[in-house]
């Protein structure tokens, strides 16, 4: 790749970082704002200052090892579409995508099949099928905690099924052949769209590696990687002094799956605004009684973006710059 196409590409992946940076920065002067309104600068100011620093810490703990539970699974992934490359190099390119969860659907995680691509020579559309599979699992993961926690705290179990639906919808032009033929049969006579359907048929026949039971084995680390999250949260509830017991958990958890699934339907980057909107309104609902106020809602839904975007992303991002070394074609490996 020439130096110049290259320096762009990188300059865009960042971009797109500092944009999340951003938007979520923004998103939490909003939040801050509206908790002042409600309680007065003074008290919320001094509620967000109380985070018990030491459950802080224990969540951010958390928000990383739920990546890395995930790991073996896109290992799996690439392993099933004929991609062998060093465990260190996977891992650097797995964590990388998660800088791009901010983008609608996290679709912008097809920066990893850019970077294999730019590795080993691979073409974007043989390694693709491992992100859509990454992505399809997380959202069965999320589905499938919030249909359980729904069941156990007897509460909108309707909605979440109707969320899940809509949030499944996409996946059937991604794997269902006929949609993908039939566009292809109105549009392939034209020479804007050849190479993008040169790159769809190389996806799908590349994604019938992928078996069932594949994407049942990779679930056995979805579900851990999905609850790791619900215990970031939970723990930084706990750090604002609410007293919560273990038989909360499953509450907990179905705050932060059924808020996230009803940003995620919207198709707003990173699912910011109706996710965190969603977030502190099942946080007053479900623990007013256990002495959580707004004021602390907000400042749960702040500390919690701190550790699952700012944290998580800074994390990610670095992964990111890292793999850009392999983006120059002087350093493909076979």
């Amino acid at each position: 790749m020439e130096r110049g196409g290259l320096s762009r590409r990188i300059a865009r992946a960042r971009a797109v970082v500092l944009t999340i940076l951003g938007l979520s920065a923004i998103m939490f002067i909003v939040i801050a704002a509206l908790a002042m309104i409600n309680e007065g600068p003074e008290k919320f100011l001094s509620t967000l200052a109380s985070v018990n620093v030491t459950y802080f810490a224990a969540a951010l703990a958390c928000v990383f090892a739920s990546t890395v539970v995930g790991f073996p699974k896109w290992s799996m992934f690439v392993s099933k579409l004929g991609v062998h490359i060093p465990v260190s190099k996977n891992f650097a390119i797995y964590q990388s995508m998660f800088s791009m969860d901010i983008t609608p659907g996290r679709w912008g995680r097809g920066v990893v099949s850019y970077t294999l691509n730019r590795l080993t020579g691979v073409k974007f559309g043989k390694t693709f099928p491992a992100v859509v599979a990454d992505i399809f699992t997380d959202f069965l993961g999320f589905i499938a905690l919030s249909f359980v926690a729904a069941f156990l705290v007897h509460t909108y179990t309707i909605v979440s099924v109707v969320i899940a639906v809509l949030l499944l919808l996409p996946f059937i032009f991604i794997y269902a052949r006929t949609p993908y033929e039939w566009i292809k049969g109105k549009l392939q006579h034209r020479k804007l769209w050849k190479k993008i359907f040169g790159v769809g048929d190389l996806y799908f026949k590349s994604s019938r590696s992928l078996d069932v039971g594949t994407y049942a084995y990779a679930m056995l680390f979805t579900i851990p990687s999905v609850a790791l999250l619900g215990l970031a949260l939970y723990l930084i509830i706990a750090s604002f002094g609410i007293p919560l017991t273990l038989d909360l958990f499953p509450t907990v958890v179905f705050i932060y799956t059924s808020s996230l699934l009803l940003g995620m339907v919207t198709g707003a980057p990173g699912a910011l605004g109706i996710s965190d909107a969603a977030m502190i309104g099942y946080l007053v609902a479900f623990l007013t009684p256990y002495g959580l106020t707004f004021g602390i809602a907000a400042a749960v839904v702040i500390m919690f973006r701190i550790a699952s975007m700012w944290f998580a992303e800074g994390v990610s991002s670095a992964f990111l710059m890292y793999t850009f070394r392999y983006w120059d074609t002087k350093g493909r490996i076979s």
